[in-house]
């Protein structure tokens, strides 16, 4: 990988697990508990300008990547609840980058820390009333497919770690 891509990746490109048994499975919903306290640890004393600074060149601010977390799995929760309320239903995407230059992501970090709080409670509470029968079950994206939503988890732990690694390797190559 080049220097770039490591900034851009910097826990490596999400990767399908070949199969997630109970015990992975365990262990994606944890990280969906605990990202918000370790984003918040991520963020813990950082100052407007520190929140104003992109994670490399080209990239989001500190502070929209957690706006964009939250964004990214508020949506990821309703996809959740669709699947598991109707019979593979067809997701709306939506356009992250444009999401991201909207103002309400240019509000304190508090916002969207609490609303991420909040979720992430939900998600992991619903996660672990989840039978077997309901992980093979999932909705249609329009671009990525039919998705299940043991894969979505995957994903999403996934994506709870590479942003949270976005914010930790910037302090880390900054000195913060």
């Amino acid at each position: 990988m080049t220097e770039q891509d490591d900034l851009r990746y910097p826990i490596g490109r999400f990767l399908a697990p070949a199969a997630i048994i109970p015990a992975v499975r365990v262990e994606l919903i944890e990280s969906i508990r605990e990202l918000p306290a370790k984003l918040r640890a991520a963020v813990a004393g950082l100052n407007d300008a520190q929140l104003d600074t992109p994670y490399r060149e080209g990239g989001w601010t500190v502070r929209q990547v957690v706006h964009h977390i939250a964004d990214s799995h508020a949506n990821s929760f309703v996809r959740f609840k669709l699947a598991l309320t109707e019979n593979w239903p067809t997701i709306k995407p939506y356009d992250e980058a444009a999401w991201a230059r909207l103002a309400d992501s240019a509000l304190p970090i508090e916002t969207a820390l609490t609303m991420i709080d909040g979720m992430h409670a939900r998600w992991a509470a619903l996660l672990e009333s989840m039978s077997e029968d309901d992980f093979l079950r999932g909705y249609n994206h329009p671009v990525e497919g039919r998705l299940t939503l043991v894969r979505a988890l995957a994903m999403y732990a996934w994506h709870s770690r590479h942003h949270t690694a976005h914010i930790t390797t910037l302090r880390k190559r900054q000195g913060w």
